[in-house]
């Protein structure tokens, strides 16, 4: 079940931000001084392949897969984004809001309707390791 960090640190000039954390799903959430939401991301599959979901006010919602920043033998870096890559969203969404029940209501209704929205596979989508040609 997702539940809110306290007192997450917060950066200078990105506006404030709440962060959601359980075994499967971390949820960043960023807001505007007027209180409104301003884009949220939805890392997922934490202890697998993990992904994430980003989502910024006036733009798609773009779905990516994360470099952990691990590599065997070498020291452990940030973890990045790397591309575009493809995700079941419905069953992702319908398993977010599962989780969610200790989420506020509004938080938790947009996260759903964005990745609802999004088609089952992206035409813009490449899998992660292939290049357009």
């Amino acid at each position: 079940m997702l539940h809110e960090i306290p007192n997450v640190r917060q950066v200078p000039g990105e506006g404030r931000r709440r962060w959601f954390t359980d075994a499967y799903f971390d949820l960043i959430i960023w807001y505007a001084e007027d209180g409104s939401i301003t884009g949220f991301q939805l890392c997922h599959d934490k202890r697998g392949q993990e992904r994430a979901f980003t989502w910024n006010r006036g733009h798609s919602c773009v779905h990516e897969a994360m470099d952990s920043g691990e590599a065997p033998g070498h020291s452990k870096m940030s973890p990045v984004l790397t591309g575009s890559s493809t995700a079941p969203a419905r069953d992702i969404a319908e398993r977010f809001l599962r989780q969610s029940a200790e989420v506020d209501p509004t938080i938790v209704r947009l996260v759903y309707t964005t990745l609802c929205a999004r088609p089952a596979r992206a035409p813009e989508a490449i899998p992660v390791g292939h290049g357009r040609k």
